[in-house]
């Protein structure tokens, strides 16, 4: 006698022996105990779990005579019977199975249909199965839709596909419908299990556990890979072996890879991916067991309960709850995604393991740098951002930022501790404040001028310090050397006058500080005291002598198309400040417009257009801007168009007597 294979052998005679589709066997076994029978069924699901296993366990219960001869319709055919027998070895009369994929022209299902006018021969009703059903014409479809919709009381249609979305709907609303799932790897598993007990065929359970997976939810691939594995292993199933009939990489390799990139071992990383060149694994598979192993991690890390409770009998999974607790939540996300997006970009390199190699430094290269504060610490912790070095005030205070994140600010003078007012001349707004510090909510804050008996009394015979000169306690090595700020000196704007001072002459505003609060918690930031009132937008658009000529030379370099892209943004959301001569002094609010490419293409364009040869850009509060300007000019005009289409008399009179009312931003200024 032939050899059967375990994937014939082991096919479920009833529904009590299926496994992984409890939803599909609860639903028809309560519909044969209930005799609630529909006329056609439509089974869907991918390769080998169990369509056609299905169809025929219905045959047999629609048709099961019992041992006796005087059974009926039941949900556990007796599989002793005549009928039970002949279905199971394909040649019951009243059981017919077609192919779809080599009969699917409309003469196959015409040739079918007409055994439909015939009673069953043998049995109680007639079953026609249609296998990938999805793969007849729509002239076959059509031709089957009036019996499919009306069949007779003894014949049943069971239709099994793997796309149902190539089935026309006409079908679809004519069946009743069971998606049959893709089985778990624990349930394939488990099955394995009682197979491998039944025939006698000593297993690993790693070797198992390697095939549950490779089957991918198919229990029909996972019995096949099992006889090919049985065969491989003459008789026998060893991880080592099972592993190399797959091609599957060895986990290890895996964990090592997954350690050495939580550690930041960059020279582990390559080592490894050099020994998977030499074994000749593959790439995409390194790839593809990562996944699986920080998916797993992702949710040991969600749910710390789980990685408390693995299972003892698997190494992999105690090392993968060890990795879990080693590497961040986060890190483990982004690993994830570039192990899914890098198998994609194995077929564009040269060489997939260089490109393997790349993948995983690619982690390394976003992993933060170690700073002061330990490894892992953000880099939120590790930068200090200017508005937060000026509301912190003495340079005490800025000390206790990382050395490698030091910037040089101008120190608040003493006077300004935290619940004093400072003088009026000192500005409360350093020149740069960063998007990042406007983005965490510590935003420059102006305020009145504060009267004399407010503020402490100070020397004013001496200036300030000027930001870029060295000012007392600005002496240290970090505050010297990290400056981001251009070195200006007095000389260069107003004639040996403090920058306040030429502020002054040239009528621009001043500004103080106001108070700020301590907060009780260590990691709390600063934040200035509310104003008593919000200042309204109109306010914010002050105009001054320079800012005309400023808004008159951008206005004619944008309509020249000298500047574009970002450098007109530059230009657009900057306030010139001050002249000297061939030299312009530029302020902007956003850190992120301060690029030195910008700059230098600004100043490109200023000289060609006769006007400065040097210019500086620095990072403080705008109260005048061409863009302001702008949007106030826009502003204006909106107003007045709106303004005239109210008044206008035929409007009003639409208005008055026929309750017509002017939808919102409908209108537009010409």
């Amino acid at each position: 006698m032939s050899y059967l294979v375990l994937a014939r052998k082991y096919r479920p005679r009833n529904f009590t022996e299926m496994v992984g589709q409890e939803h599909v066997v609860q639903a028809l076994t309560n519909a044969l105990n209930t005799q609630r029978l529909h006329h056609a069924y439509l089974f869907t699901g991918t390769r080998g779990v169990g369509k056609t296993t299905v169809s025929r366990i219905l045959a047999k219960s629609l048709n099961c005579q019992g041992p006796d001869g005087q059974g009926g319709i039941t949900a556990t055919p007796c599989g002793v019977c005549s009928a039970c027998t002949d279905i199971d070895s394909g040649r019951f009369p009243d059981y017919t199975e077609l192919d779809a994929a080599s009969n699917r022209g409309v003469d196959e299902v015409q040739s079918l249909l007409e055994q439909a006018v015939y009673k069953p021969v043998q049995g109680r009703f007639k079953v026609f199965m249609i296998d990938e059903v999805h793969m007849l014409t729509n002239t076959a479809f059509n031709a089957m839709l009036k019996t499919l919709e009306e069949p007779p009381e003894y014949l049943k249609f069971v239709l099994a596909t793997t796309d149902p979305q190539k089935v026309p709907v006409t079908v679809l609303s004519r069946c009743l419908q069971f998606n049959l799932r893709p089985m778990a790897p624990e349930t394939v598993l488990s099955h394995l299990t009682r197979v491998l007990a039944s025939e006698n065929v000593s297993s690993e359970p790693q070797a198992l556990r390697l095939l549950s997976r490779a089957a991918r939810g198919s229990m029909r691939d996972a019995l096949s890979l099992t006889d090919q594995a049985i065969a491989f292993g003459s008789g026998q199933l060893q991880e080592a072996a099972v592993r190399q009939m797959l091609g599957a990489v060895d986990r290890s390799y895996v964990f090592r890879l997954i350690g050495a990139l939580a550690e930041g071992d960059g020279k582990t990383v390559v080592e490894t991916s050099d020994t998977l060149r030499l074994n000749g694994l593959s790439a995409a598979s390194t790839l593809e067991e990562m996944s699986a192993v920080l998916q797993r991690m992702a949710v040991f890390q969600a749910v710390p309960q789980m990685a408390g409770a693995v299972d003892t009998d698997d190494p992999e999974a105690a090392e993968t709850a060890r990795l879990a607790a080693l590497m961040p939540a986060d890190e483990t996300q982004l690993l994830y995604s570039l192990c899914l997006h890098g198998r994609g970009e194995l077929g564009l390199a040269p060489d997939e393991y260089a490109a393997l190699t790349m993948v995983l430094l690619r982690l390394l290269a976003f992993k933060p740098v170690s700073g002061v504060g330990g490894v892992g610490e953000s880099a939120e912790k590790k930068t200090l951002t200017r508005a937060e070095a000026a509301l912190l005030g003495p340079p005490a205070a800025v000390s206790a930022a990382p050395a490698a994140a030091a910037v040089a600010v101008p120190a608040v003078p003493a006077p300004v501790a935290r619940t004093a007012v400072a003088p009026a001349p000192v500005l409360s707004v350093p020149p740069a404040v960063p998007a990042a510090a406007i983005a965490a909510g510590v935003s420059p804050v102006l305020a009145p001028e504060v009267s004399a008996e407010a503020a402490e009394p100070v020397d004013s015979s001496e200036p300030p310090p000027w930001p870029g000169s060295e000012a007392p306690g600005a002496g240290s090595p970090a505050n010297s050397a990290a400056t981001a700020l251009p070195v200006r000196t007095p000389e260069r704007f107003g004639q040996n006058q403090h920058p306040a001072q030429f502020q002054k002459a040239q009528g621009a505003p001043e500004y103080v500080a106001i108070p700020v609060r301590e907060s009780p918690e260590p990691g709390e930031r600063l934040q200035p005291l509310p104003l008593s009132a919000p200042t309204p937008v109109s306010a914010r658009y002050t105009p001054t002598e320079e800012g005309d000529v400023w808004h008159a030379t951008v206005q004619q370099m944008v309509a020249a198309e000298s500047i574009t892209a970002l450098v007109r943004e530059l230009a657009l959301q900057s306030q010139l400040v001050a002249r000297d001569g061939g030299h312009w002094l530029l302020r902007v609010e956003r850190e992120s417009l301060n690029q030195p490419t910008a700059r230098e293409r600004l100043r490109a364009a200023l000289e060609a257009a006769g006007h400065a040869t040097q210019i500086s850009v620095e990072v403080g509060h705008v109260i005048d801007s061409p863009a302001r300007r702008n949007a106030a000019a826009a502003a204006e005009r909106q107003r007045r168009a709106e303004e005239i289409v109210n008044n206008d008399p035929y409007v009003q009179s639409l208005v008055r007597d026929y309750g017509a009312r002017i939808v919102p931003g409908s209108i537009k200024p010409a």
